[in-house]
């Protein structure tokens, strides 16, 4: 590679932060989980939904990331010059709800993965993890372990690796990804399964966390400030913010496509299609990893973990913090965001209450996405009428296309919601 080429990747690499950091969030235990049931339980049959997730999850993601480096003002914030405090306040105690729940979900899912690797009491290993997730958050800035965590969170590419050494169905792949399947589509559980889908890929608490890291990009950087007040700074800073969004969401769409299709590969063709526990998820692995399946699993699981439950606790801080008037941010030390961390610590011991709750580590991660699918519609629908108020953005309202895929982003994940709720009342199966 030339020194040229090398210089220009560098520059690129560069431009990616928070997006990137979404997106490698984004396939949390709660989405490993989500699509491993998924490809277990109807093969290629919903592989379509990631074609239809990614120009919608980029867009709502973009618009989170705009408003947050436009206004400089993160998502609790700007949504309470919309509507109403008491609506406003409803949405960030849905949002701190469903973020505790993925993190009981998450770490008690780190601690069965880590149980089949090492033995002992899974729960132990949660509580150890909780505590670790803690204290890195309390005492570490966020951004600088993310770095090394970043490449825990390559192990998922064994997925990928799956799908050069076992006997993949292309052509049912292929049609899978463009074309609902007959068979599949419509019953009670596919519905609710691609409910889960939505919810994990496009998450609620993803949206504020973007928001928030934009803003500290503004905050911990001397000469930026909102593109509101400083225009001339927008070309350059949006040019970052999507290019940053579409890289971030394509590397979680591609690892979520390369498990549902590994899965699909291994268990479902072996007549496997129900993923009751951890060690029946590590299975998947076994064609690449074999005896060191488990290692992957548990490396894959905690790596993501790590990742995702500063998110997830930092977005509900955030949220709840910004309708407060609170100091928020990761890079603050405890005693100068007590509040804003008094959130994170209340939202990560929930979560290890939840897990002593004797909740199946495994339903509890597919739930929580199906839950994150429900609440996301509100959110969707209050984000998309910020970022198209000129009062708050200024010239930077969002242009005509950003607006389309936004609206239809929030129009899919209703009509899905929906389409659950109807199916469960109805009974049908």
């Amino acid at each position: 590679m030339s020194l040229r080429r090398k210089i220009r990747s560098i520059a690129l690499f560069e431009q990616l932060g928070p997006g990137l950091v979404t997106g490698a969030a984004d396939d949390d235990p709660s989405g490993i989980a989500t699509y491993s049931q998924t490809g277990a339980r109807f093969g290629h049959g919903l592989l379509w939904t990631m074609l239809l997730t990614y120009p919608l999850m980029t867009a709502i993601q973009l618009v989170s990331g705009e408003i947050g480096r436009v206004t400089g003002k993160g998502l609790a914030h700007n949504m309470g010059e919309v509507v109403a405090e008491p609506i406003v306040t409803a949405l960030v105690a849905l949002l701190f709800i469903a973020n505790t729940i993925n993190i009981g979900a998450d770490l008690a899912a780190m601690g069965a993965a880590s149980q089949l690797l090492a033995g002992g009491g899974a729960h132990g290993f949660t509580a150890g993890f909780a505590v670790l997730s803690l204290l890195l958050q309390m005492f570490i800035p966020y951004r600088r372990y993310v770095r090394f965590l970043k490449w825990l969170t390559l192990v998922l590419l064994a997925y990928v690796a799956v799908l050069l050494v076992v006997k993949v169905d292309w052509p049912a792949a292929g049609r899978g990804s463009v074309w609902p399947d007959p068979a599949v589509f419509g019953s009670k559980a596919a519905i609710t399964t691609i409910v889960a889908i939505f919810g994990t890929t496009i998450s609620p608490y993803l949206f504020f966390w973007q928001a928030a890291q934009e803003v500290e990009e503004v905050d911990h950087d001397p000469a930026a400030q909102p593109l509101r007040s400083a225009p001339d700074q927008a070309k350059p800073e949006l040019r970052r913010i999507k290019l940053d969004t579409f890289v971030g969401m394509a590397a979680s769409n591609l690892i979520a496509i390369a498990i549902m299709i590994a899965v699909a590969a291994t268990l479902h063709a072996q007549g496997k299609t129900e993923i009751a526990t951890a060690a029946d998820a590590a299975q998947a692995l076994e064609p690449v990893a074999g005896p060191f399946a488990f290692l992957l699993f548990t490396l894959g699981i905690v790596g993501t973990g790590l990742l995702s439950i500063p998110v997830l606790a930092g977005s509900a801080a955030y949220a709840v913090g910004e309708t407060r008037g609170w100091t928020c941010g990761l890079d603050n030390k405890p005693w100068e965001a007590i509040g804003f961390y008094a959130v994170i610590g209340a939202a990560t011991l929930l979560g290890i209450g939840i897990d002593l709750a004797g909740l199946d580590p495994i339903k509890a991660l597919f739930w929580s996405a199906v839950i994150n699918g429900v609440i996301a519609v509100p959110m969707m629908v209050v984000m998309m009428l910020v970022v198209s108020r000129r009062n708050q953005m200024g010239r930077f309202i969002a242009g005509p296309a950003l607006k389309t895929f936004g609206w239809a982003a929030t129009a899919v994940m209703a009509i899905a919601a929906i389409a659950m709720f109807v199916e469960m009342a109805s009974g049908a199966t």
